[in-house]
């Protein structure tokens, strides 16, 4: 690919790929129209762990060979064009960006910044350019979104000079689900998304919040990396950086040490040795304190969020639940959000009850801040954006 090429075969499809370390999801979305249906999805797994599957470039040909089987060969010619996951694009990459060989390399060079997710997501943006070489292929950024966010929102209160030369700010992650969802709420109250302010709360394994400001992102809770912030699975989240020294001078812990505890074996697993909240509720119904505890932790950081969110906005019309724990544990929600009448928030514990695979409100009628869970799709916002671009 010359880097210059852009959707021109009259294509409306949109394959989407998500390349981990050990796994690629791919999504095979028709984009005529904006309807964005899905035509096929999977996931090959355990790259590298077996045999068949050895490198990435096998797991690439192994999706094309599904899609082939089901009649939706990589040599389509209704495939517009390859969009890519990429973690972090730093300050440079704050759009969807059409891939070429610069691109690549930039991207490269942010490993630092995101050196366990940007090295699997460049090896499949490599792989599918060899497979496809005439095919446009997009990089859209989990970082993207909340590149609007001020300087006052997006700068450390340490010394400039040294934050500058090594990229030290707030980048913040799972963009493209808070894009997605913060315009998905809008669309459920019948507003465009510059006439609603949100508060988006993704909370998955990993869990981040936004305070998106008609359609625009002005401050999220991941920094740096994914690490700071809300309570999440497995990572701790916000603490006294001090705790990092701490650990090292007294603990006699190592810098690797420190870094597998605060992302791997910290958050709800280090409190009570569980991060699936399903497991958790079931012990906190049979009484068990550790659970209850790590529950009660988890609440309270979700609800200085959405109180420190709400100042930030000064006005807020909506708070959006999403990701697996967003869309599907009513617990939380509830204890989130109990108590805050006097903001205009208030949960109906009848609409919170129901479950449901679609956009709904659960807000109490008449309440001043519309609550809603919204399911997020992040391969769609990422074909939306991929389409967007290589069809102008």
């Amino acid at each position: 690919m010359n880097g210059n090429s852009r959707g021109g075969s009259g294509g409306t499809r949109v394959l989407v790929l998500n390349s981990g370390s050990s796994s690629v999801k791919y999504q095979l979305l028709e984009m005529a129209g904006g309807a964005g249906d899905r035509l096929a999805s999977g996931i090959v797994e355990r790259i590298g762990e077996v045999p068949e599957i050895p490198d990435h470039s096998a797991a690439l040909k192994q999706v094309a060979d599904e899609l082939a089987a089901q009649g939706l060969g990589l040599d389509s010619p209704e495939l517009a064009a390859v969009g890519h996951r990429v973690v972090h694009g730093g300050t440079r990459f704050t759009e969807p960006t059409l891939i070429t060989d610069e691109v690549v390399a930039a991207i490269e060079r942010l490993v630092p910044l995101a050196p366990l997710h940007n090295p699997a997501n460049i090896t499949g943006i490599k792989v599918a350019r060899a497979l496809r070489p005439d095919l446009p292929q997009v990089a859209v950024f989990d970082t993207a979104f909340h590149a609007t966010i001020p300087d006052y929102a997006a700068r450390y209160a340490i010394d400039t000079a040294t934050a500058d030369a090594h990229g030290v700010r707030r980048y913040g992650f799972h963009g493209t689900s808070h894009a997605y969802v913060s315009r998905a709420t809008a669309r459920l109250l019948g507003k465009e998304p510059a006439e609603v302010n949100t508060i988006v709360l993704h909370l998955g394994n990993g869990a981040s919040a936004s305070a998106v400001e008609g359609g625009v992102c002005v401050d999220t809770s991941m920094g740096l990396t994914p690490l700071e912030g809300l309570v999440m699975g497995t990572r701790s989240g916000d603490l006294d950086p001090a705790v990092i020294f701490h650990l090292s001078r007294v603990g006699g812990m190592t810098t690797d040490e420190i870094d597998t505890l605060l992302n791997k074996r910290s958050g709800l697993l280090g409190l009570c040795g569980d991060n699936d909240m399903r497991e958790i509720g079931r012990r906190m119904d049979e009484g068990d304190t550790a659970a209850q505890l790590a529950f009660d932790i988890y609440i309270h950081r979700l609800r200085k969020y959405v109180g420190a969110y709400t100042a930030v906005l000064g006005r807020v019309d909506a708070i959006a639940f999403t990701a697996g724990v967003g869309e599907n544990s009513a617990a939380v929600r509830q204890a989130a959000l109990r108590g805050l009448g006097s903001l205009g928030i208030e949960v109906d514990a009848v609409r919170n009850a129901v479950r449901g695979s679609s956009a709904r409100l659960i807000s109490a009628p008449g309440g001043r801040v519309a609550v809603a869970v919204v399911p997020t799709d992040e391969e769609l916002e990422i074909a939306t954006e991929a389409y967007a671009l290589v069809s102008t």
